[in-house]
């Protein structure tokens, strides 16, 4: 019996990287992690032990400090791009690039009314992330965000939902929204102002969730992804992942007390899980 290798990849992951620029005024503190991966002619790398078309990934890690200084200088996205391109071209071997960074933010610490120029806070679990794609035909980019965890106290409900033999929810007009929310977006082009475009995206999903009557988290959902796309041209489409952090109101009449919609059991396990992809109808 004869076999074949149909699919092979390899790199370097977790690069994590901090970078410190001192302007006159003010330092900048950045902070990512990358990963690596190569596609290409490498199957006599895997089938016979030959390693001449081998690029090791400690080379690639190397790689990504070393062009940090001078490249990474602005958007996580231009710097993916830039060590996308510098792997592909300096390699005739690899036929396929792909960079992944995550970026952990952080924010300038402020005392009375004006920032610190040098120390800095974490903005907790949210990240910005991005996946460069290039080949011999084009480069994708998609971009988003993970860990935003976002919360109101009102303006959400959920009713005239199933209701069979297992059921026990109680419908609602009035609950607590809470979710961590996850959304990946894909660019229609390699050459935009990414940093200015992550801000529009994320301001248009905070601005529509708090504004946003919700019947249901699904929903919300496609309220958000329908204003990114209608503010954002420069967007193809839009995926979101919206798991439900309930909070559950405690029950306070066994005590002789009234809970009018103030005490509530915050549940991390189970959740619900609700996602959705959308994106621009082609025209006729």
């Amino acid at each position: 019996m004869k076999y074949k290798l149909v699919q092979d990849a390899y790199g370097k992951n977790a690069i994590n990287l901090s970078k410190v620029t001192r302007h006159e005024a003010y330092h900048e503190f950045r902070q990512i992690s990358v990963n690596v991966s190569l596609q290409g002619d490498f199957e006599t790398v895997y089938t016979q032990g030959n390693n001449r078309k081998i690029l090791p990934t400690d080379t690639q890690k190397n790689t990504v400090y070393a062009l940090a200084k001078d490249h990474f200088v602005s958007s996580i996205e231009d710097f993916a791009i830039h060590l996308a391109n510098h792997f592909f071209s300096n390699n005739p071997q690899v036929s396929q690039t792909t960079i992944e960074i995550t970026e952990h933010l952080y924010s300038r610490m402020s005392f009375d009314g004006s920032e610190h120029p040098h120390t800095y806070q974490s903005k907790g679990n949210e990240k910005h992330v991005t996946t460069v794609v290039q080949d011999a035909h084009k480069t994708s980019v998609t971009s988003g965000i993970k860990g935003l965890l976002i919360l109101k106290t009102t303006n959400s409900a959920f009713t005239d939902y199933i209701k069979d033999r297992y059921t026990t929810l109680k419908e609602t007009t009035d609950r607590i929204f809470a979710t961590e929310c996850e959304a990946t977006w894909v660019y229609n082009s390699y050459k935009l102002n990414f940093a200015e475009l992550f801000e529009k995206v994320r301001n248009a999903c905070l601005r529509t969730f708090a504004f946003h009557n919700s019947l249901s988290v699904q929903q919300t959902l496609y309220a958000m992804g329908e204003a990114v796309l209608e503010e954002n041209p420069e967007i193809k489409e839009i995926s979101l992942i919206m798991p439900n952090k309930h909070h559950i109101p405690f029950n306070l009449q066994q005590f002789g007390m009234e809970n009018d919609n103030e005490i509530f059991i915050a549940t991390d396990e189970p959740f619900g899980y609700i996602t959705g992809t959308i994106t621009r109808e082609e025209e006729n």
